[in-house]
């Protein structure tokens, strides 16, 4: 004799043959997956972002431009006609990061078009402090990045991360925003 398997469920047989009335009429569906062969275009408005990007990229920050700062010690550096107690807030970490962005395995120029995008997100959302991790490695972006950040009109103060940010492998950078007061802390 065949044994019910549903003998021992908590479902009762009325339950079941209610079930099995109610879907008598179900029937598998035609399976209408669509597999492109070829990958989607770019449209035009990224394409216009990524040419916009990389000319604010190659507008602010030069190769050749080497500012007059150090970049073998600490760094260390707080725009003209600001306050320069701004740099010691920045070495103390008396202002927390709102963005981070991390630049480790990227080549100088993918890390300028990373920097402009963060210059641009910082202003567009108000935030007034980000820290930027180059990473120690080759000593490449370690170099760079605080001279393509002195370049840039919208950095106003710059200093090596704090160690809770990254050390001597971070700066933590200051943005100028609008007058209003209330985004400044």
């Amino acid at each position: 004799m065949k044994k019910d398997p549903y003998s021992n469920s908590p479902i009762s047989n009325d339950d079941i043959d209610m079930f099995r009335q109610s879907i008598s009429g179900a029937r598998v569906f035609k399976q209408d997956t669509h597999r492109f062969t070829n990958k989607p275009k770019v449209s035009q408005a990224k394409q216009f972002a990524q040419q916009k990007k990389q000319q604010q990229s190659e507008f602010f920050f030069s190769d050749e431009y080497i500012p007059d700062i150090d970049t073998n010690g600490t760094v260390n550096y707080v725009q003209d006609g600001q306050d320069r107690f701004l740099a010691k807030q920045l070495r103390r970490g008396d202002f927390v990061p709102d963005l981070t962005l991390d630049l480790h395995g990227l080549n100088k120029e993918s890390a300028k078009d990373e920097l402009a995008g963060l210059i641009h997100e910082c202003k567009k959302k108000h935030y007034y402090c980000a820290c930027i991790i180059h990473g120690i490695g080759g000593h490449i972006l370690r170099h760079k990045v605080p001279q393509y950040l002195v370049q840039h009109p919208d950095v106003i103060a710059m200093h090596q991360a704090p160690l809770e940010y990254g050390g001597k492998g971070a700066v933590l950078i200051l943005i100028n925003l609008p007058q209003s007061d209330e985004f400044r802390r």
